[in-house]
């Protein structure tokens, strides 16, 4: 009885689904002070990826969402994977069971969408000051105001207020410029793309595309050359990744 009630206290952590059949153990690389044995629940030709965890809401520490990424990853180099949300957590094996049943469909035509398909990660920063020297040489009405304001020929207050106005927009138009670029390069080695919100002031891309298996090497070579091809852009360029920005199923699920 004793044994009965420890299981009974522990829930089952999803990470991913994927299509199986078989069941599969993946070890013990799970969330926990001691990683967790990771395996499938499954639900005909749909597994859940689970591991044993306490019930309720688990904290979002660093040590957790890395083991969260690190199955995901171990996982997606076997099996095309639908990741889930950090966090989701149900009360038995049944339970996830009844969730694979209840989404059967939708969860197998994206997997079909996603089969042999990988993300990887770019963003893209740029040296704020060169680009901004290189718009002062081009531009003749900046050139004229900065020339104007170095000088000190009467009150430059207006001066620096257009002056500014004018390089906000220029550095605004030519990110643009930079972005609108890559994208398009991109485009036909890539299935899908997906803009993020850029962090920081020197950062002009924080992207994510979805790129097929076979097409891997040729979106490498693409963001290669971009990168070669622009003196005063930087490329930081990340995968391949579970497809996180383009599925990622989200439960809103009783505190258990």
């Amino acid at each position: 009885m004793p044994a009965q009630a420890e299981q009974g206290s522990k829930g089952r952590y999803v990470y991913c689904i994927i299509r199986s059949d078989q069941p599969n153990n993946f070890g013990p690389i799970g969330i926990g002070e001691e990683p967790a044995p990771v395996y499938t629940v499954r639900c005909d030709d749909l597994s859940a990826v689970v591991s044993d965890a306490p019930l309720g809401v688990l904290d979002p520490t660093r040590d957790n969402v890395l083991a969260h990424q690190r199955v995901n990853e171990t996982v997606m180099t076997e099996h095309t994977v639908l990741p889930m949300s950090f966090g989701t957590v149900f009360k038995t094996r049944d339970d996830v069971t009844a969730f694979l049943k209840s989404a059967y469909r939708a969860f197998s035509d994206v997997l079909d969408k996603m089969e042999n398909k990988l993300e990887f990660g770019l963003k893209v920063l740029w040296d704020r000051d060169a680009v901004i020297r290189a718009i002062e040489e081009e531009d003749e009405d900046i050139h004229r105001l900065k020339n104007q304001i170095a000088a000190q020929k009467g009150s430059t207050y207006f001066a620096r207020m257009q002056y500014g106005r004018l390089i906000d927009a220029a550095l605004q138009a030519k990110s643009e410029r930079y972005v609108s670029e890559i994208f398009e390069r991109l485009r036909d080695v890539s299935v899908a793309a997906r803009a993020n919100k850029p962090i920081g002031d020197r950062m002009i891309l924080n992207a994510a595309f979805l790129v097929s298996r076979d097409a891997e090497e040729g979106f490498d070579a693409r963001v290669k050359q971009l990168g070669a091809s622009h003196d005063k852009l930087t490329f930081k360029y990340t995968g391949p990744w579970p497809p996180y920005n383009f599925v990622n199923i989200r439960l809103k699920l009783e505190r258990a």
